[in-house]
């Protein structure tokens, strides 16, 4: 009888945690760019495969797209951790489509706006094109 009550519990719980992962609607699309906008400017390649979609990762498993990432920004010079502040200051969202306006405050005090679109896959955001925005683009 103990054995039938265990597993009856076991059953329970993994059936409550398939639901809670199905309902967990995962990072918003404004925490989803700026993860991207810091991974990139921590030169964080793998965190930038992982929030990116398939067409961004140049047909790449992680291991290799984060090599040839390392490789190529260690053949120029390309500082890190220029960031000094982050911000969404537009977000349009669509059914399964976004796109939001990032606004970088740089340590040196200029000022980068980039457009980070997205769409929904399987359930989940996905980076699917990342732009730098022209100054004179309204925001």
């Amino acid at each position: 009888m103990t054995t039938v009550v265990v597993l009856i519990v076991i059953g329970l719980l993994i059936a409550a945690v398939i639901v809670i992962a199905a309902v967990d609607p995962g990072p918003s699309t404004a925490d989803l760019a700026l993860a991207y906008e810091y991974a990139w400017d921590r030169l964080d390649f793998a965190t930038v495969w992982a929030l990116s979609a398939q067409e961004l990762r140049d047909g790449l498993d992680r291991k290799a797209f984060v090599r040839a990432k390392r490789a190529a920004y260690d053949s120029v010079e390309h500082p890190a951790d220029l960031v000094a502040t982050a911000a969404v200051v537009d977000l349009a969202e669509a059914g399964e489509v976004a796109a939001a306006i990032t606004e970088l405050v740089l340590r040196d005090g200029s000022v980068v706006h980039h457009e980070v679109r997205m769409g929904r896959r399987m359930g989940r955001w996905e980076v699917t094109a990342y732009t730098l925005r022209p100054e004179d683009a309204p925001h």
